[in-house]
């Protein structure tokens, strides 16, 4: 049986995250591994082309940058995108309760691939050559559009700008309904 990774962050060290507060960023050494327990936290990266990506939304019950457990420094920045709290366990304890318990072993086992499977429908998601399709293809997984001021935030996560999604809104807006 398999036991829930949130058992190990239960006595975890809590930090407050204020909007567009950053956590960690991409070169800052791994010393912790990371659970949102209330807000919304983005992994995010910067593209050479000044281009801003969202990588990973997380949510409340959701590690944060699990592939950092595995790493030495950080390859994206964590920003809150909301009012956070994140618990955080010293990267050391993590692993060795990972060693030490096969149950939870298995349960961060299958939490990694359910990320593999997140990022490859992102990256899907991503490779369509239309924002009208990008679109489509995110809300059909059962994403909504947040309030309009947070739109930015979806554009980063189909990695267009915010213009053209405002383009895509727009048109959506005064498209006139085909009835048959």
């Amino acid at each position: 049986m398999r036991m829930a990774i949130s058992v190990l962050f239960q006595d975890a060290r809590e930090t407050r995250l204020a909007p567009g507060e950053t956590l960690f960023v991409s070169g800052e050494e791994v010393t912790g591994v990371h659970m949102v327990r209330s807000g919304r936290v983005h992994l995010q990266r910067h593209t050479a082309h000044g281009a801003h990506m969202v990588l990973q939304n997380a949510g409340p019950g959701t590690v944060l940058a699990e592939a950092s457990a595995y790493s030495t420094r950080y390859h994206c920045d964590a920003v809150a995108a909301e009012e956070s709290v994140v618990a955080g366990l010293p990267k050391e304890r993590f692993l060795a309760a990972l060693a030490g318990e096969p149950a939870l072993a298995e349960s961060w086992s299958a939490l990694l691939a359910r990320s593999v499977q997140a990022a490859r429908l992102r990256s899907e998601i991503r490779s369509l050559p239309r924002v009208a399709d990008r679109l489509d293809a995110w809300l059909a997984e059962g994403n909504a559009l947040p309030e309009k001021g947070r739109w930015q935030e979806v554009a980063a996560e189909l990695g267009i700008t915010r213009e053209a999604l405002y383009r895509e809104l727009s048109r959506r807006r005064t498209k006139p309904l085909v009835r048959s």
